[in-house]
């Protein structure tokens, strides 16, 4: 089972927090703008599906780098600078999305998005994951990734009440009656995410050893081995 200390961590707690907002917004979005692509702009699903691949190819691109740069930069940059640019995309889309709009009018707000959610997931991850036992890693990453699925289920459930409480299936009008608040939310919980990501850890060299101590594990062995402690040498 989970250590409930484990939320005592503000790494621990923010990382997850600023996770289950980013897939909340990031999911619940894509979901209403592939049906916006076919129901107001008239693709068809296949057209819907290729419009999309620019936002979701840049996890492929921008994640490996955010990676390589989480434990030069910290944590705090790319989950804060991730979902500021990922509440920006989906706001832009909001303040655009009508009937009739041209794909390359918007084809920019969607890969900002997706850039943005490729800089922040491996740094909340990298924040989570670095702030327990390493013998408790597992279940660190079990926490994320519920918290993960849990943010896709709520991010859906959130933006279909707030469309269909504006609009609806029966126009492209009425479409984009409801996909452009539910897309202004989606932007609103990103934003949320950044902030709740101000809490993940900054810079390694000004930030102190944040692991949670494990009190059923010997202190020792988060001790660094120095010229002190290595022993003798041969």
């Amino acid at each position: 089972m989970l250590p409930m200390r484990f939320f005592r961590s503000r790494p621990f707690s923010s990382g997850n927090a600023a996770g289950f907002l980013l897939f909340g917004s990031m999911v619940g979005a894509m979901f209403l703008l592939a049906q916006f692509l076919q129901t107001t702009l008239h693709y068809g699903p296949l057209g819907a599906g290729l419009r999309l691949v620019p936002c979701t190819a840049t996890l492929a691109v921008v994640a490996p780098i955010a990676g390589a740069l989480v434990n030069r930069v910290g944590e705090r940059p790319l989950v804060v600078g991730g979902l500021l640019l990922q509440a920006v995309g989906f706001g832009w889309i909001a303040l655009i999305a009508r009937p009739g709009l041209a794909y390359p009018v918007m084809v920019v707000p969607p890969i900002l998005a997706g850039c943005g959610a490729s800089m922040a997931i491996p740094a909340a991850q990298n924040s989570v994951l670095g702030s327990v036992p390493r013998d408790a890693v597992g279940k660190a990453s079990g926490a994320f990734n519920t918290l993960r699925q849990l943010g896709n289920t709520f991010g859906v459930a959130i933006l279909a009440a707030v469309f269909a409480n504006a609009g609806g299936y029966v126009s492209a009008r009425a479409f984009s009656d409801g996909f452009v608040p539910a897309t202004g939310v989606a932007a609103g919980l990103a934003f949320a995410g950044a902030i709740a990501g101000l809490w993940t850890p900054g810079r390694r060299g000004a930030e102190p050893e944040r692991r949670i101590t494990d009190e059923f594990s010997p202190a020792s062995r988060f001790v660094p081995v120095t010229a002190s402690t290595r022993g003798p040498s041969a």
